[in-house]
């Protein structure tokens, strides 16, 4: 049975987002200075004696490391859309995780019930799935969908700042009897911030590589499940297969656009859709009708290794909310048409946008 909780005080606002934008901006301009002067000055003085294996190792990691630091920046960590404010903050829905209780925390921003290990960033004023950190050296949240990308751009970092330090001290070396140049400042002026954050990125390579292997996420601190176990941890081998192999799933923002139109008042709010990233619970037979009375659906049990690999928390749960309607996938084209050919529907029904 649902129980009853008092109301949180209002959310305050979101902070301003021109500043750290200009952050990760100034970051990525900041990586190709430095490695426009890498390879105008050091780089290419060994290439014109003849050793073009510096220059080829450390371009194609440069070209690694520019790719992973752009996607990471326009990634989607894995947005759960936001819900309706008619949906009820003064219910407490429970799932079951591996014989561990959660208890759904109701989000004020987005207006639904928030599933575990989800959480609102205030940075990006979202809530996002399977939630890591919010990473303010490109101003974007790691979560479910591009954590990958963030295990990748650190390898590639540690990589591609370890190079560059070796190229530049070789060049040094190589140069030792020659009179001092611009060459050798820049080579210089190059290696010291590379050595300055190999071993921070390093350190936070073998981190995140420990917090993979036991599932756990750096959101949560110090914080210790209180049965002794982490209901997440599927073991080390399969936890870095979901979370670096596994397919991602679609985009809840993509297939739940269309439940974002106008609804007239009217119309009974649906108040067991607690979570709105599960359009395929918008049957035609499960929409009520003006005047017809409602019978909310109990939450089912959500057990582990029913759902798709790497599919995520919600995706888990949406799964169980499908499972407790009888449905078996995203309505087709045809259950769309009906239902927005229901009575009450405006015929001008407005889709939301991202």
């Amino acid at each position: 049975m649902p129980l009853l909780k008092e109301p949180h005080p209002s959310p305050q606002a979101p902070l301003p987002w021109i500043l750290p934008s200009l952050f990760a901006a100034f970051n990525v301009m900041l990586l190709v200075v430095f490695s426009g002067l890498f390879f105008a000055f050091p780089c290419r003085w060994l290439a014109q004696n003849g050793e073009w294996a510096f220059s080829i190792v450390t371009g194609l990691l440069f070209v690694l490391t520019f790719f992973s630091l752009i996607s990471l920046n326009f990634s989607d960590p894995g947005i759960l859309h936001q819900g309706s404010k008619e949906q009820g903050p003064m219910m407490v829905h429970v799932v079951w995780v591996n014989h561990r209780a959660f208890r759904l925390q109701w989000c004020q921003r987005c207006c639904f019930h928030r599933p575990p290990r989800t959480y609102h960033c205030p940075w990006c004023n979202i809530c996002v799935e399977d939630f890591d950190h919010h990473c303010k050296w490109v101003n974007n949240c790691i979560g479910h969908r591009n954590f990958r990308l963030f295990m990748l751009l650190v390898l590639s970092l540690c990589l591609y700042s370890g190079a560059v330090l070796v190229t530049c001290l070789i060049f040094l070396l190589r140069t030792t009897h020659l009179p001092f140049s611009i060459d050798r400042v820049v080579a210089i002026l190059v290696a010291v911030p590379a050595a300055g954050f190999l071993l921070p990125l390093f350190l936070l390579l073998l981190i995140q590589a420990k917090s993979v292997s036991a599932a756990e996420r750096s959101y949560e601190g110090k914080c210790r499940y209180l049965q002794g176990y982490n209901p997440f941890d599927h073991g080390c081998a399969s936890n870095w297969y979901l979370t670096i192999c596994a397919p991602l799933g679609p985009k809840y923002l993509a297939e739940a656009v269309w439940l974002q139109r106008m609804v007239e008042p009217e119309w009974v709010p649906m108040q067991d859709l607690h979570l709105p990233m599960c359009p395929s619970s918008l049957s035609p037979s499960a929409l009520p009708r003006p005047g017809s009375a409602y019978h909310p659906q109990p939450v089912a049990r959500y057990k582990p290794g029913k759902g798709p690999p790497g599919s995520g928390e919600a995706a888990a749960l949406q799964e169980v909310l499908l499972a407790s309607r009888g449905e078996e996938g995203w309505p087709s084209r045809e259950e769309r048409r009906a239902i927005q050919a229901l009575p009450g529907l405006p015929a001008t029904a407005a889709r939301g946008s991202l």
